[in-house]
């Protein structure tokens, strides 16, 4: 599953808004960078698209100060299904449950029990989406295991972390969590097939997605501790193993990006390589604590870890959306409405979003 396109109305400081995600093919682009300055809805943008998707749709949230004419916000996404449905010629339309796209009642009928039958269908596994907020933070404890076929081995296609609620973005012990699962399950597991899933792929990836993005900050990551089984990292230049809650900060979200995005990809499709699993992964304000230089090498190293996964980042960092394609930035910018209406936020794309 793919996104290919978003249209937000009434949303977050939105009257409407159109945001493509394909290319000029018609194909869901691997890479989006969404770029603005604080308060133009950036993570407004992401919460839309994380409560539009196959399996989990729900009403927007009423702006706190709306016009009286103001109409009900909704959202419209465009989802390519790809692996989750191959035979599916065109793409799959989820619109906000109080909206309709089609003025006709019979069609719009026939989207809404499209909408419902993907919707169960969704809960049956697959259709992998991950949001990562910037309210992200890391508390320090130790690791807490608990029954894997409840937790880090299941995919609940309904989980969406709110963007805003820092109670809820502490992703240390599901970090380690999903590390310390990878490295037992792969030892553990006997040299013939474990029903559908193939936990020396989940091995392989994890350590593979770990080494493209934490070799930008000059770590390596060595595999549990046989003691506590905290994940052990190795930081050049230092001469012992580091666990995970000595790394520095940028090191920490860094591994958080890699182990996150592979559990998700491996529970929704555990018969797959992650590496081939396709799924959105979305990271809000993903430049935080990130110098210059490593945001310059992020978006290739993304790409290396997951490679058919579809990544949509959002950034204040003008250095991080210069590094990519200008094709793949879309930058949000607040212009001047009539006199005494405040402003309006608008989309900019390709050359428009650098240079306008």
């Amino acid at each position: 599953m793919k996104l290919l396109q978003a249209v937000l109305v009434g949303v977050g400081p939105f009257e409407k808004l159109v945001l493509p995600f394909a290319d000029e093919a018609g194909d869901a682009r691997a890479m989006t960078v969404i770029h603005g300055a604080g308060g133009v809805g950036k993570s407004s943008v992401l919460a839309a698209l994380a409560s539009t998707r196959p399996g989990h749709c729900v009403v927007q949230p009423m702006r706190w100060e709306p016009p009286e004419s103001a109409p009900q916000p909704f959202a419209a996404c465009d989802w390519a299904l790809g692996q989750d449905e191959p035979a599916r010629p065109h793409p799959l339309s989820v619109v906000s449950p109080n909206a309709r796209l089609s003025l006709n009642d019979e069609q719009e009928a026939l989207r809404r029990r499209e909408q419902a039958l993907f919707d169960r269908l969704a809960n049956e596994g697959g259709f992998a989406f991950l949001s990562i907020p910037s309210t992200r933070w890391f508390s320090r404890q130790p690791i807490a295991f608990s029954a894997p076929a409840r937790t880090v081995a299941r995919y609940d296609v309904r989980a969406s972390v709110g963007a805003d609620d820092a109670t809820r973005s502490d992703l240390a012990r599901e970090t380690k969590q999903a590390l310390a699962y990878a490295a037992i399950s792969r030892a553990l597991a006997q040299p013939e097939a474990r029903g559908e899933r193939n936990f020396e792929l989940l091995g392989a990836a994890m350590q593979s997605a770990l080494d493209s993005l934490l070799q930008l900050v000059g770590c390596s990551y060595r595999g549990i501790d046989p003691f506590s089984f905290e994940p052990m990292f190795l930081v050049q230049g230092s001469e012992r193993e580091l666990p995970f809650d000595a790394l520095p900060t940028r090191a920490r979200h860094l591994a958080a990006f890699a182990a996150l995005a592979v559990r998700t990809l491996w529970a929704a499709y555990p018969d797959h390589d992650p590496r081939e699993s396709e799924g959105v992964i979305a990271i809000d304000e993903v430049d935080l604590h990130q110098d210059p230089q490593v945001q310059q090498q992020l978006l290739p190293a993304f790409r290396q870890a997951l490679p058919a996964a579809q990544w949509i980042l959002t950034t204040a960092s003008a250095v991080l959306a210069s590094s990519a394609d200008a094709r793949a930035v879309l930058a949000l910018r607040p212009l001047p409405k009539a006199a005494g209406a405040g402003e309006a936020v608008r989309v900019f794309a390709g050359d428009q979003a650098r240079t306008h």
